[in-house]
């Protein structure tokens, strides 16, 4: 219990280095590199390594939040994602970015930020490949290639593969911009587009065309440039 305050993870899987802060954790990912996965949910037919991690899935469809937050209320069907949200009360980042100093309340959150500076993306699908900056992100993802949808908006009646996406889409409704530039206020309901947006503010073009030398500052410009040297219609009247 100790090692969760410290931050220390002494367990570390051998076939890909992934520390744990108990042996029984460590245990139960090492699981996840054996192609057996011999526990099947009745519900959905996915198939799991672990009876744990089945008991884990069989709580999505029943949309079990077992762990809240004493402080707040807010339930999570994580408790990750409850240590994670507990530090957003105290304000507490202990975990500091060393390329560019800003500070996050997780070594996830920090280990998600790093990736957007070095590029790379850790976390791969199984099934398709993509690959993505977060476990969460990729979590996310995998439900994708569920055909079950089991969120529904109470306003439309549209359906979606997890409660994070339902949320997402009800802001729609709302006309939610959650997230803020701290520059000029403009603020966007996507985080990608304020991304974006805040390459703006600076000179910094990364994405340069091979083409014709001219530089962008994200890949979604240049990819949408790109698509005029190859006389790609990205519109089309209807």
């Amino acid at each position: 219990h100790e090692e969760i305050h410290t931050g220390l993870k002494s367990y570390e899987c051998k076939q890909c280095g992934k520390a744990f802060y108990s042996y029984s954790g460590q245990r139960r990912h090492e699981q996840v590199h054996c192609s057996e996965n011999p526990y099947v949910c009745k519900q959905c037919g996915k198939a799991f390594t672990s009876s744990w991690y089945l008991k884990l899935h069989e709580g999505i469809h029943i949309g079990a939040k077992p762990y809240a937050c004493k402080q707040c209320g807010k339930a999570f069907y994580w408790s990750s994602d409850l240590r994670r949200h507990v530090k957003t009360h105290s304000g507490e980042k202990p975990y500091v970015c060393q390329q560019c100093g800003k500070a996050f309340s997780s070594s996830s959150y920090l280990k998600t930020h790093e990736g957007i500076h070095t590029g790379l993306k850790s976390y791969e699908c199984k099934q398709c490949g993509k690959a993505f900056y977060s476990c969460s992100g990729r979590r996310r993802h995998e439900q994708i290639h569920s055909s079950e949808r089991p969120y529904v908006c109470k306003l439309c009646g549209k359906a979606f593969i997890s409660s994070w996406y339902l949320k997402l889409h009800e802001g729609i409704h709302i006309g939610a911009k959650p997230y803020a530039c701290k520059q000029c206020g403009k603020a966007f309901y996507w985080s990608s587009d304020l991304r974006r947006h805040v390459k703006t503010h600076s000179s910094e073009k990364p994405y340069v065309c091979k083409q014709c030398g001219k530089a962008f500052s994200s890949s979604r410009y240049l990819k949408i440039h790109e698509r005029i040297h190859t006389g790609e219609m990205i519109f089309a009247c209807k």
